[in-house]
């Protein structure tokens, strides 16, 4: 299973180094091919309105889970803090962008979090994923700069999923997001829980 989601960490790109940090999980679980220590530990972040973002979080985390030397931890916004950052190794953020900016519940976890981990979490791997009706772009830029801040090392392009919902009906409504769509976050998922097992990053 490694070796499969290994050809998927490169395949998208990825650049290599050693920066992983702060182990949350110290247990030692076998040797495995390229097996770099200690169980490391991926928080996947969300929050999500209409279930667009949520679907695409637990995409990335079921197949992260895949990656038997890593602990995937999947948090909603509203309930993370900083000891929850602390505690990981690398860093999935997925929300919705609303009115061109993540939304107020994200922000919230962002805000209670950034000073308390300040200085304590530089070089740690992160990947962003928006759901969007029909841009992205800003709320990408507005997660981006809050990892800049911490010294967090990017190591995926960020995934935007567009719904295309324009009118109010259509913002407000669920989403239900097709299976090319969850395949890129899949996809991810798996290459960051890869790259964390086998101390690519």
């Amino acid at each position: 299973m490694l070796a499969k989601l290994a050809t998927w960490v490169f395949d998208l790109g990825q650049p290599t180094g050693w920066w992983a940090a702060g182990c949350r999980n110290p247990a030692f679980k076998g040797p495995g091919v390229g097996y770099a220590g200690p169980m490391k530990t991926l928080l996947i972040t969300y929050h999500s309105r209409t279930g667009g973002s949520r679907q695409m979080a637990q995409a990335a985390a079921e197949a992260a889970r895949g990656a038997d030397e890593v602990e995937v931890r999947l948090l909603e916004a509203e309930a993370g803090c900083a000891s929850d950052l602390l505690a990981a190794d690398g860093y999935l953020f997925v929300c919705p962008e609303n009115l061109a900016a993540i939304t107020g519940e994200m922000k919230a976890f962002f805000d209670r979090a950034y000073y308390p981990v300040l200085g304590q979490i530089e070089g740690r791997p992160y990947a962003l994923m928006v759901c969007a009706g029909s841009d992205g772009e800003n709320a990408v830029r507005q997660m981006a700069r809050i990892a800049t801040g911490w010294r967090l090392k990017a190591v995926a392009a960020p995934i935007i999923i567009c719904t295309h919902a324009q009118t109010p009906e259509a913002i407000l409504a669920p989403k239900r997001l097709d299976e090319t769509a969850l395949g890129r976050c899949r996809d991810l998922g798996a290459a960051m829980a890869a790259g964390l097992a086998l101390g690519i990053y």
